[in-house]
């Protein structure tokens, strides 16, 4: 999703100085002028967009103070940046109680503004991470969890919403990395056991001589080390669900065992004189085909009816492309806070090339594929470089590892952009040493009037509004100049 910038200022300078410096930074922009415009934004479709808010604190009207609060009434996840001109820690203080993320003096330099803005965003996804993890580890994690909007995915999740309303066996299927155990987790967090405990086991990574331990438990005796009484995996999952992956690596000997588990809702310790009932949900996950895994022998055919009572099959990740780019930003944004990093997002075409890769390793790989480009990454968006194990992909396809870039590359400053004056300023005392952002947050080229507006814009600034300068500087005419400024909108702001 492209992260907004709502500002609210009533001044319109200050709006327009903070709108070019979050556009340059690829950062889509909102503007209200007063707190009651601000709110009806705010509570309006459009700005639903808006993720985090830059608040004036004086205004005529309703002041930030209170348009803060209000706004914290219903959004109250929405980071809120305060800005005045007068600094006093009583008003620091009274922001920060009432809900602001941050706060600073106008003016302040564009780099400030640009980390205070990253800062909030990385807040917002840590704490969304945080509640996905809580609500994991609660056993409430729902299908709204799940990322991603392919018709192989809906098809899933209707599935396991209807599994969810009813207690009956799951057999989840598919190949190593897709979700099993996530499609698992969503429908117990869906189903009325939802808080309960949710006990994974892999049953190919168990020990064969502890399986029956492991699962049903032991006493205290039973056998050769066995010094105290434990529980098994089953009487753990007690009231709630059990997740059995890998479900077809279990002995001939322990599928006897489960069967009588699911037939009789009992286990029986190693050792223990009589069977202990559970009431216990059963998911059992595989990337085998267990019918043929019947046929040759390998399988129960009985245990194989009784787990395989409503089946899911999960689509690899290659079978729902269209999800990959959710599920890419999604990594992004998850990693630019955990491992405090500012990937804008990934370049239109090398996406067009992980959209169009196999992934083996399904979500697994993906996720670890960037992970590492995030850590490495050297620029704002994920380019070719970044991911050299697609090098003979990114040749074929013609994408070289530098970003493209109107009139010369990123470590070149085009002949537009020189400052011949000494005195000239860009936002409040920045030099205009930067370009102009060229691609949006999501990778995209923007259109051709926006940069436009931000060249026009930029050289006003340089030039300190000597419009013969500008003209000349931008190749037009005066009468053309002026009219590209009436089209955008845009003021003359001159020296002194």
């Amino acid at each position: 999703m492209v992260k907004t910038v709502l500002i609210v200022d009533d001044d319109p300078t200050q709006r327009r100085l903070m709108r070019a410096v979050c556009e340059k930074a690829g950062y889509p922009v909102l503007e209200a002028d007063d707190g009651e415009s601000a709110l009806a934004l705010l509570r309006s479709p459009q700005g639903q967009d808006a993720g985090v808010m830059m608040l004036d604190l004086r205004m005529p009207g309703l002041g930030g103070m209170e348009t803060l609060k209000r706004a914290k009434t219903f959004r109250e996840e929405l980071p809120v940046i305060v800005l005045t001109a007068q600094g006093g820690i009583d008003t620091v203080v009274e922001a920060m109680q009432n809900g602001a993320t941050d706060f600073f003096v106008k003016p302040a330099s564009p780099e400030r503004v640009v980390v205070s803005i990253n800062n909030a965003f990385n807040l917002t996804t840590l704490k969304g991470e945080v509640s996905r993890l809580k609500r994991k580890h609660e056993g409430e994690m729902g299908f709204k969890d799940l990322v991603g909007a392919s018709t192989a995915l809906a098809h899933v999740t209707r599935l396991g919403e209807r599994a969810a309303a009813s207690n009956i066996p799951i057999l989840i299927t598919g190949e190593s990395g897709v979700g099993k155990e996530v499609i698992a987790r969503a429908i117990q967090g869906s189903s009325d056991r939802a808080g309960r405990p949710f006990i994974t086991v892999n049953c190919g990574a168990i020990p064969e001589n502890l399986v029956e331990s492991i699962l049903f438990g032991h006493e205290k005796g039973s056998f050769t080390g066995a010094n105290a009484k434990h529980i098994g995996k089953f009487q753990e999952a007690d009231g709630g669900t059990i997740f059995l992956d890998e479900v077809g690596e279990l002995p001939p000997d322990m599928q006897v065992k489960l069967l009588r588990v699911l037939q009789e809702n009992e286990v029986d310790p190693v050792g223990a004189k009589r069977p202990v009932k559970v009431d216990v949900r059963v998911i059992s996950a595989t990337n085998r085909d267990l019918a043929e895994e019947v046929k040759k022998g390998e399988f129960r055919e009985d245990l194989f009816y009784r787990l395989n009572v409503f089946p899911i099959e999960v689509p690899p990740l290659r079978e729902r492309a269209e999800d990959i780019p959710s599920l890419i930003n999604h990594f992004i944004d998850r990693y630019n806070a955990e491992e405090r990093r500012d990937v804008r997002g990934v370049k239109h075409e090398v996406m067009e090339i992980l959209t169009a890769q196999p992934w083996p390793g399904n979500v697994r790989q993906l996720e670890n594929t960037i992970f590492r480009a995030v850590v490495l990454a050297e620029s704002a968006y994920l380019s070719a470089e970044d991911f050299p194990f697609l090098s003979e992909e990114f040749k074929e396809a013609g994408i070289t590892s530098g970003p493209p870039l109107i009139g010369g590359d990123f470590d070149q400053e085009p002949a537009a952009f020189e400052d011949t004056s000494e005195n000239s300023e860009l936002h409040g005392g920045q030099p205009a040493d930067d370009n102009i952002a060229i691609f949006d947050r999501e990778g995209h080229l923007r259109s051709l009037q926006e940069i436009e507006r931000d060249l026009i814009q930029l050289a006003i600034e340089t030039y300190e509004g000597k419009m013969s300068e500008v003209a000349r500087r931008l190749g037009m005419g005066r009468s053309t100049l002026y009219r590209k400024l009436r089209e955008h909108d845009l003021e003359i702001r001159r020296a002194g």
